[in-house]
């Protein structure tokens, strides 16, 4: 009789710690977010969840194994930087989340991420603008917010957005390789407001405008 309590015992015993280890509720909103080539994981944590820690863990699409993420094992924080192990940008990547809690030494299930693919998924910066005013034109130089960017598309070229005082706009176009434009024909003490974008044709992507930046000519 003793030994058939002590078995449901333990059997209880059992079952509690299974309970708690499935009832720590996994992260959610695991997704990536992208900006030229820097892949962030983002993940949130589940309602009324506090002092957990999370691992993160990687693979390339139709690949089995699963990896850990170096630097993203027990962290506390809610992103993880996946640049270095996604950085091929013709591969579709998944990462997973699970939480865990020291304090009850449970873990959650694994939260997946959509099927990423740094190629067409990240987002491109514009180029940072610079203007230098002469007594005959405004010279124009646009650089590439990383060189990554470049790097990986030689087909890239910037347009340049030109506003007069009269609020007329001209597009201009620079290839990636010059990085320069001359304004010249400029009206005389007229207002010139600038604004530059990054355009990748073969992939139909653009960026953003840049913060406009505005001279007044001589």
């Amino acid at each position: 009789m003793s030994r058939l309590l002590l078995g449901v015992v333990l059997l209880g015993n059992l079952s509690v710690c299974v309970k708690a280890q499935v009832t720590l509720a996994p992260p959610a909103q695991v997704k990536f977010n992208s900006t030229d080539y820097r892949n962030i994981l983002h993940w949130t944590p589940a309602p009324s969840s506090s002092s957990l820690q999370y691992d993160v863990q990687w693979k390339i699409y139709g690949e089995a194994d699963w990896l850990d993420v170096d630097g993203c094992q027990g962290v506390q924080k809610l992103h993880c930087d996946l640049s270095a192990v996604t950085s091929e940008p013709r591969e579709w990547y998944y990462a997973r989340v699970r939480a865990s809690s020291v304090a009850s030494s449970s873990k959650s299930g694994w939260t997946l991420s959509p099927r990423f693919s740094p190629r067409w998924d990240t987002k491109i910066s514009p180029p940072a603008l610079k203007l230098n005013l002469t007594e005959q034109s405004i010279v124009v130089r646009v650089k590439s917010p990383r060189t990554l960017v470049r790097k990986l598309h030689s087909n890239l070229h910037y347009k340049i957005y030109v506003t007069n005082t009269n609020g007329k706009e001209e597009v201009f176009q620079i290839n990636c390789c010059s990085n320069k434009l001359t304004l010249k024909n400029l009206d005389h003490n007229s207002k010139y407001c600038l604004q530059a974008q990054t355009v990748i044709p073969l992939q139909a992507k653009s960026s953003a405008r840049s913060s406009e930046k505005c001279v007044t000519t001589l």
